[in-house]
C-alpha cells in the first residue's frame, strides 16, 4: 500500500460511534490498524525477545552492525501502540543508524498506571546491559510518549549508578504532563494529531495517584546533569513544540550536549512518513548521522 492510500487515524475513527471513541478496547485495534497499513520491507526480520523480563521486539536489517543497538520506546500517549505497531519507523531508524533496534513493549495505562512504564523501561535497559553490547554501543530512542520514557530512563539509569548509553534521540517528545507549554494553545489549531483536551485525559489515566509535575513523571523537570548527548527533533505544527524547545534549554543549562532540530510546518512524528515526505527523509538522514557518530559506526 502506498503512502497516499493510507487512511488517517481520524478516518478510521469515524467508523466508531462518538460515544465509544474514548473506549480503549475500540481505540487500540484501530491504532494498530493505522500503524500497520504499510508493510515492512522483505529484508527486515522481527524477533520476539525479552529484556530484563520485559517483552521486546528485535528489528534487524542487513545494514545493522552486530554489536550496536538502539533501545526504542514507542509512542501512543502511554495507552496505545506496541513494538510491532512502531516497527515501520523502527526499521527506518535501524537502516539509518546501522544498528539493530530493540523495541520495548512496556505496560500500558490505565490498566498499568505510572510507574509501570518507566519501571519497564529501566528494566529493559538493565537487561540490555546484561548482553554483550557495551553501553557506548547503545543509544536510546523515543517518540512522543516514548520520548518521556527515553529521557526518564537516562535520568533513572544515572541515579541507579548505571552507565549512560552513547546518546539518545527523541522525536516529538511529550515531556511535560502538566501541559504547561505555550504551544499547547498556540499550535492547537495546526496540530492534526494531538489535542490538548484529549492529552489531559491521557495524563489522568497515566498518572494514577502520582504528581504530573514531578520530575519522575515529567522528565522535563528532572535534574538532567550527567546524561547522554541528545538529539531532539520535532515539527513546528505540533502542540508538543515547546516540550522540545524547553528540553533543549534545560539540557544546555545542565551542561548536556544537545541538538534541537525543528522542521517547519510538519506534524507530530513526521519522520514516519518517509520516504514519501521529503522532510521526513532528510530528518532521518540527520538522525542516522548523529547515531552513527555517537555509536562510533562512521567510517
Amino acid at each position: 500500500m502506498s503512502q497516499p492510500e493510507r487512511k488517517s487515524f481520524p478516518e478510521l475513527l469515524s467508523a466508531v460511534p462518538p460515544e465509544e471513541r474514548g473506549n480503549l478496547s475500540r481505540l487500540r485495534p484501530l491504532f494498530e490498524e493505522f500503524m500497520l497499513q504499510t508493510p515492512l520491507p522483505s529484508d527486515v526480520s522481527l524477533t520476539e525477545t525479552t529484556l530484563g523480563g520485559v517483552p521486546a521486539l528485535e528489528i534487524a536489517v542487513p545494514e545493522a552492525t552486530a554489536d550496536a543497538a538502539v533501545l526504542y520506546f514507542h509512542g501512543g500517549v502511554f495507552a496505545l501502540g506496541s513494538a510491532r505497531a512502531s516497527a515501520g519507523l523502527a526499521c527506518l531508524l535501524a537502516r539509518q543508524a546501522r544498528a539493530k533496534v530493540l523495541s520495548v513493549d512496556y505496560r500500558l495505562a490505565p490498566e498499568n498506571p505510572y510507574p509501570a512504564a518507566p519501571d519497564d523501561a529501566l528494566a529493559s535497559y538493565r537487561g540490555l546491559l546484561e548482553t554483550r553490547i557495551r553501553p557506548e554501543r547503545i543509544a536510546f530512542f523515543g517518540e512522543s510518549a516514548g520520548g518521556a520514557l527515553a529521557l526518564g530512563t537516562l535520568v533513572a539509569a544515572r541515579d541507579a549508578g548505571l552507565a549512560q548509553p552513547a546518546a539518545a534521540v527523541l522525536y516529538s517528545p511529550w515531556l511535560d504532563m502538566t501541559l504547561a507549554g505555550a504551544s499547547m494553545k498556540t499550535r492547537a489549531a495546526v496540530d492534526v494529531v494531538l489535542a490538548p483536551d484529549r492529552l489531559r485525559l491521557n495524563v489522568a489515566d497515566y498518572a494514577g495517584s502520582a504528581d504530573p509535575a514531578s520530575g519522575e513523571m515529567s522528565p522535563l523537570f528532572a535534574d538532567l546533569h550527567g546524561i547522554a548527548p541528545l538529539l531532539v527533533q520535532c515539527g513546528s505544527n505540533e502542540v508538543l513544540l515547546d516540550d522540545a524547545t524547553r528540553l533543549a534549554s534545560a539540557a544546555a543549562s545542565a551542561d548536556v550536549a544537545v541538538q534541537l532540530d525543528v522542521t517547519p510546518e510538519v506534524p507530530h512524528v513526521f519522520q514516519a512518513a518517509a520516504p514519501e515526505l521529503e522532510e521526513a527523509e532528510a530528518a532521518l538522514t540527520r538522525t542516522g548521522a548523529f547515531l552513527q557518530a555517537h555509536l562510533q559506526l562512521t567510517g
